[in-house]
């Protein structure tokens, strides 16, 4: 039987679906050897792209039965992935966070997708890759893909690499703000070492901030004792500043102190130090004790910082 041109057209569509969604490997029960299905997956990405939301947005964003993504929303929550507070706007609705194994999760989905675009695009010339990607640009184009939101940045757990991150970029910028010299890079190396080798992962977290693929920030929940935690080494770029990152940084730290069953969080900071101690104060900590030292060249007003919680 000879088809029509729009059969044809019909059948070139699904030819490219059967041999794309082989190539991404979605047609696997499991995505990109995690425990989760395309769709949560997918779920677990709209959650860690949005600094809150709700499972009502999440079934407009999606378009999949509401009925569905409340059974996914409650197998996260039972396995430690998903946090729920009541909405403050409307206390019907809850707002939905991924908790630090949530972040965790998304971290090893997103990674290991990265890598598997990397080898395809590897396998192509610089030629070859501008013609597939301005190919799949036509595709969402012409199919009336509406452009993804932009985030404004994500948070992650800490990955190989970014302990180096975190001590150049404290160098440098305390350096060029403050004039402190080497001393202080000395002290934020100790500080990540000690972290890295005695991590402690149901007590202790890193939070690394990106945006549009770039770290911009960073901070530390380390063990002090039994029933105190201590935050340490928030740092946020220059050009990020303004986004509320060092506010959600030190709220992750809040959230979870109180799941590891802390009763307080302690920190140590200095007196020039203007903008981290606004984000402290809001976030409620108080100033318990001030102490003047001479450290990394300069005369200063260390400071100790509590929050009851």
């Amino acid at each position: 039987m000879i088809k029509t041109e729009s059969q044809q057209r019909v059948e070139a569509v699904r030819r490219f679906n059967r041999f794309y969604t082989k190539q991404i490997g979605v047609l696997h029960e499991k995505l990109l050897r995690s425990p989760f299905s395309l769709t949560e997956a997918r779920v677990i990405y709209e959650l860690a792209h949005h600094e809150q939301t709700t499972a009502t947005e999440l079934v407009n964003e999606l378009g999949l039965d509401g009925g569905y993504v409340s059974r996914v929303l409650r197998e996260f929550e039972k396995h430690g992935l998903l946090a729920k507070q009541p909405s403050e706007a409307d206390r019907r609705k809850s707002i939905l966070q991924l908790t630090g194994n949530g972040q965790k999760a998304f971290a090893t989905i997103d990674t290991r997708s990265r890598r598997q675009i990397e080898a395809v695009l590897k396998g192509l010339s610089p030629a070859g890759q501008n013609r597939l990607v301005e190919a799949m640009n036509t595709i969402t184009g012409l199919l009336g893909a509406r452009p993804e939101p932009k985030v404004p940045y994500l948070l992650r757990p800490h990955h190989p690499g970014d302990m180096g991150w975190v001590v150049h970029r404290h160098g440098v910028l305390y350096a060029e703000e403050y004039g402190w010299d080497e001393r202080f890079e000395a002290l934020v190396a100790s500080i990540v070492s000690n972290f890295i080798q005695r991590y402690d992962p149901k007590r202790e977290r890193c939070w690394i901030a990106e945006r549009e693929g770039e770290i911009v920030g960073s901070v530390f929940l380390v063990k002090k004792s039994k029933m105190a935690a201590k935050l340490r080494l928030l740092l946020v770029e220059p050009e990020a500043r303004g986004l509320g990152i060092g506010t959600r940084l030190v709220q992750e730290c809040s959230r979870f102190a109180r799941q590891a069953g802390y009763q307080k969080i302690v920190l140590w900071t200095n007196s020039v130090l203007h903008a981290a101690r606004r984000i402290y104060q809001a976030a409620g900590y108080r100033l318990v004790h001030e102490e003047p030292h001479h450290s990394f060249g300069h005369d200063l007003i260390g400071e100790t910082w509590e929050l009851k919680l």
